[in-house]
């Protein structure tokens, strides 16, 4: 009796530190209409800022914690509000989504940039020589008792904020109607304002108290926030009691299991990721009308040409030969995963772009297909790489049965606990016995992959693998811009721009999601197997849910519509990475932090990079003289690269100027051309085959 007392002081005042988080979550969320996923990075920096403070420069602890909670926290929440969330607050669901993913990501990268991740930074409770308070058999500590007074001031101060006060009403409000908000005397842009300076204080509060009871790392604080999800999910993301009420499930649950559950090794790794299977319960038990949201702001998703995807395709296989003739073979194992990991970046595109569903776990799929690879192909046998998609795809296929009760940030949260289950249970599981099929997966340690034997011949080499996943990568565009030609592409189309509709119309709902996720957890098992040919040797950390959002981030910066997104993510993923290897171990977390940057600025392009670089070197492409020029130009410099007669750098150096420059050139032409009076078409200018299009419009509109 006296452990199980024990146990739930610990769970209590657990549950006071996710009921704090969590309350914010529901604050934001209620009064400024976003689910902040970087609700628990916020947390985390305020918790590296304190021991900063209080630790690394010797501040008294009142002064410490003043300077936090009352200068530090509000300054980052107007930020926020500011320059990332106001530019995309008429945006739709998903920009806002992402944008708090951007977020995330870069506090993370930014806390690890700062604060060395190998030096220890311990952070001493509050009070912590003080003998504890007894209660019976039980005995609570004066830093627990501290949390749960912290967490019962919290919930009667936002309520009376948010029920009895001119601000709340506003707050509330705002979320509703914001124009409508205007016309009563509300401002809204104050009523954001405020909201999101209490989010991130509350965020703040949560993270200083519960750092003294883990250790102060990055990565474990910002995952945390995965159990205030869950009681947030709890509060339907709108009532505080029932929040509170979510967080003392989670928080006694932890500890009991913690205290209770078997050793063995196959369940340590369920302690760690019951938060996630809660989350993931209680999206599924908790039907709401608002668990069910639509996004109407929806971006157009381009339509490519046959001979457009032809040409992309042997220019991705054209870049290839390119890298494999100039680089040395330390550089093609450095940059060789440009095209594996652009065919995991490619699977966002029927998924995310075509259907609008959001998935946070594509590259923990990828995980499932480098594994399944890894082991059944350990000898080369080519039938294993199909094995390996089709388990990969259904996979994807058991995901999309929740997903048929879930979208928008709901449907994101059910894929992140996906992710996070398979990080830190599936994945560390030893290998195990289903129906007499041994079935094994890390191995609680890593796995060797190898290339396979195509037609008697064993791809080992870095050239070689670099040349199949570009072959694989041309081959999956043509497939995706096919797919988006077809017939099926144009109902994910209608699915994504009403479920409502689509199902009136005859469309099944289910089999159409089923089949949509299978075909993208496939291209993603496609590209993790890849991935793991390039790399020899795979980890479960390398496909977790914070190494899988930077590929996402990139993704929708390139645009989660276009074809083009797989290489572009590839290339924007790898090569900056590579470039700044050599400044040192540091830079890989600058490059995640420019990575989070570029996700941040998608307020500016919500269409993404791919189809703006499309747009405007489409000029180049109708040239009939510029275009040979450039493709000279780049030829000589590709061969004096491969001969060695010109170093890779300057060679890269002269074809990206010679590009810049042709295409300048067509867009002043373009310019030029504009200004002339629509009678001296074809003489003052060419005459172009659109011209005559142009006029037949301009006449039938008279």
């Amino acid at each position: 009796m006296d452990q199980f007392l024990a146990f739930t002081v610990v769970g209590l005042s657990t549950a006071a530190i996710y009921a704090v988080i969590g309350s914010g979550l529901v604050l934001t969320h209620t009064t400024a209409g976003v689910f902040n996923f970087a609700h628990g990075a916020a947390g985390m920096l305020a918790a590296f800022s304190y021991w900063q403070l209080a630790v690394g420069w010797g501040w008294p602890v009142p002064l410490a914690l003043a300077t936090v909670l009352l200068v530090l926290a509000p300054a980052f929440g107007l930020c926020v509000e500011r320059v990332l969330m106001r530019p995309v607050q008429l945006l739709g669901e998903a920009e806002r989504l992402v944008m708090t993913v951007a977020l995330l990501t870069g506090c993370i990268a930014l806390a690890r940039w700062v604060w060395d991740p190998n030096t220890a930074r311990p952070l001493s409770p509050f009070f912590a020589d003080r003998p504890a308070i007894r209660l019976g058999p039980a005995s609570v500590t004066w830093h627990q008792a501290v949390t749960m007074a912290v967490a019962v001031a919290v919930a009667a101060v936002l309520w009376v904020l948010l029920h009895r006060t001119r601000a709340g009403t506003e707050m509330r409000a705002s979320v509703d109607d914001r124009a409508l908000a205007g016309l009563t005397g509300a401002d809204p842009l104050r009523a954001g304002r405020l909201a999101w300076v209490l989010g991130i204080q509350l965020a703040a509060v949560g993270g200083i108290l519960i750092a003294p009871t883990v250790a102060l790392d990055a990565q474990q604080l910002s995952l945390l926030i995965v159990s205030a999800y869950t009681a947030a999910v709890f509060g339907r993301l709108r009532s505080l009691p029932l929040t509170f009420l979510g967080a003392v499930v989670v928080g006694l649950l932890e500890a009991y299991l913690a205290g209770y559950l078997p050793q063995n090794d196959y369940l340590p790794g369920l302690r760690l990721a019951a938060p996630a299977l809660l989350l993931l319960l209680a999206l599924l038990a908790f039907p709401h009308r608002r668990l069910r949201g639509r996004d109407r702001r929806l971006v157009r998703v381009p339509l490519p040409t046959a001979r457009g995807s032809l040409v992309f395709a042997g220019g991705v296989l054209l870049l290839a030969l390119v890298l494999v003739t100039v680089l040395a073979e330390d550089a093609v194992i450095s940059y060789g995963t440009v095209f594996s990991l652009g065919v995991i970046a490619l699977s966002y595109v029927p998924l995310a772009g075509y259907t609008g569903q959001i998935s946070l776990c594509q590259l923990s799929i990828a995980g499932i297909g480098a594994v399944v690879w890894g082991h059944l192909g350990a000898h080369g046998e080519l039938w294993a790489l199909p094995a390996a998609v089709l388990i990969a795809a259904a996979v994807g296929a058991v995901v999309a049965v929740p997903a048929l009760r879930l979208s928008g940030i709901y449907l994101a949260l059910g894929t992140a606990a996906f992710a996070v289950i398979l990080d830190r249970w599936i994945f560390t599981l030893p290998a195990f016995d289903v129906l007499g099929v041994r079935v094994s997966l890390f191995d609680q340690g890593s796995v060797a992959v190898t290339g396979p034997n195509l037609f008697g011949l064993r791809l080992t080499s870095p050239t070689q693998l670099l040349l199949l996943a570009a072959v694989f990568l041309a081959l999956a565009s043509l497939a995706v811009a096919a797919l988006r030609r077809g017939r099926f592409g144009r109902r994910l189309i209608a699915l994504r721009d009403s479920e409502a509709a689509f199902a009136t119309l005859g469309g099944r709902l289910l089999g159409a999601k089923i089949a949509v996720f299978a075909l993208s957890a496939g291209l993603a098992g496609l590209g993790g197997a890849l991935y793991g040919m390039q790399l020899q040797t795979v980890t479960a950390e390398q496909f977790d849910l914070v190494a899988g959002l930077p590929l996402f981030l990139v993704a929708v910066v390139a645009g989660l519509g276009a074809v083009g997104t797989g290489l572009f993510a590839g290339v924007a993923f790898v090569v900056p990475t590579q470039l700044l290897a050599h400044a040192g171990s540091w830079a890989h977390d600058l490059s995640a932090l420019l990575i989070a940057l570029a996700g941040m600025g998608l307020a500016h392009s919500p269409a993404g990079v791919v189809p703006r670089l499309h747009a405007e070197w489409q000029r180049l492409v109708r040239e009939r003289t510029l275009l040979p020029v450039l493709l000279g130009v780049l030829a000589l410099c590709w061969l004096l690269a491969a001969t060695g007669a010109v170093s890779g750098g300057p060679a890269l150096v002269v074809a990206l100027a010679a590009a810049l420059a042709c295409n300048a050139r067509a867009s002043a032409r373009r310019a030029t051309d504009r200004d002339v009076a629509v009678e001296w078409w074809g003489v003052r200018r060419p005459w172009r085959p659109e011209d005559g299009e142009v006029l037949n419009r301009a006449t039938a509109a008279r």
